[in-house]
């Protein structure tokens, strides 16, 4: 049986990010503010993360209006649910297999 710490995401070494998919794991749609709040994160250390999130195609973006006032709305994607059940996965064989 292959070793599962070789089977954790380098993506998800973040506290951020890992919070970002768990928001998202839990949503359908989460939008910029009240990730940044759930989060307790700068405005740019959380547009960073998101990007790189972006990036390997784990979330998708929505941008929009309320009224007058930008929207962001964020949401996992089914390569991006799969990849962090599979870290999740790894962390627990990892956990179990420390008994």
């Amino acid at each position: 049986m292959s070793n599962p710490i070789g089977q954790l995401n380098k993506i998800f070494d973040s506290r951020i990010r890992i919070g970002i998919m768990s928001a998202l794991m839990v949503n359908e749609d989460v939008n910029f503010n009240d990730l940044k709040s759930l989060i307790d994160v700068t405005d740019g250390n959380l547009a960073t993360h998101l990007k790189t999130l972006e990036e390997h195609s784990y979330i998708k973006v929505e941008k929009g209006f309320i009224g007058r006032k930008t929207n962001t709305v964020y949401s996992i994607t089914k390569a991006g649910e799969k990849a962090f059940r599979a870290h999740l996965d790894a962390l627990e064989k990892i956990i179990k297999g420390l008994n």
